[in-house]
């Protein structure tokens, strides 16, 4: 109940007027006094005055209705305001759904594979990155110039996919001896693999295909001038 309507209700009561009655008097349904006294409905100036008039007292509620007023305009403002900033957040939620479909970020790991240096975004084209998987591609900073005769030097940063699978001529990270490296591999045969590493030059080591494992496959390097 607002104070305007509490006074009209005191006013009316103390005159022993129903509402049916007021409501008679000026011109108006019994439903409209009705909400005035409940503060569903706020009165305006006139019809404040001809209330005034028929209980022969000044309401003085000229101020409770421009106070009344400007609460009932707050309100609206605080809420229209919250309103806005609800649909900014849900916009903003929006575009940050549609661009995680679009755009995917991806790590680039050091030699380890474990530990994430940074990331970047790619994009994710048919449910997939640069034709792989999502969750089987990363990035790998270079850490030495074992395979700089491969134009592939330290600190370029390596585009790979995990794999386990030896392919002929490919260059993989592989973990041999219990080490993490880069190496070119040439299938010898069934059982046995030539690795090759170029620094100042060509160097080749032959090993046991269950000597190591493969980690991931090189697609492409970006060069660090």
């Amino acid at each position: 109940m607002t104070r305007i309507g509490d006074k009209i209700k005191t006013l009316r009561s103390e005159n022993g007027m129903t509402q049916k009655t007021l409501a008679k008097k000026l011109g108006v349904s019994e439903k409209f006094i009705n909400e005035i006294e409940s503060g569903k409905r706020v009165a305006n100036e006139a019809i404040i005055t001809r209330i005034s008039k028929i209980f022969g007292k000044q309401l003085d509620d000229v101020n409770m209705y421009a106070e009344e007023q400007a609460a009932e305009k707050a309100e609206k403002k605080e809420y229209t305001k919250v309103n806005k900033v609800i649909k900014k957040s849900e916009a903003n939620d929006v575009w940050s759904d549609a661009l995680s479909s679009i755009l995917k970020n991806v790590p680039v790991y050091n030699m380890d594979l474990k530990t994430v240096i940074s990331t970047r975004q790619l994009p994710v084209v048919a449910n997939k990155i640069e034709g792989y998987a999502q969750d089987k591609v990363s990035f790998v900073e270079i850490e030495n110039d074992e395979m700089l005769g491969f134009r592939i030097a330290k600190g370029d940063i390596a585009f790979v996919h995990m794999t386990s699978e030896i392919i002929n001529n490919s260059i993989c990270i592989i973990e041999y001896n219990n080490e993490k490296m880069i190496r070119q591999i040439k299938k010898i045969d069934s059982s046995k693999i030539l690795l090759i590493s170029n620094t100042s030059s060509v160097r080749t080591q032959t090993v046991n295909t269950k000597e190591l494992k493969v980690l991931a496959k090189l697609e492409k390097v970006e060069i660090k001038l």
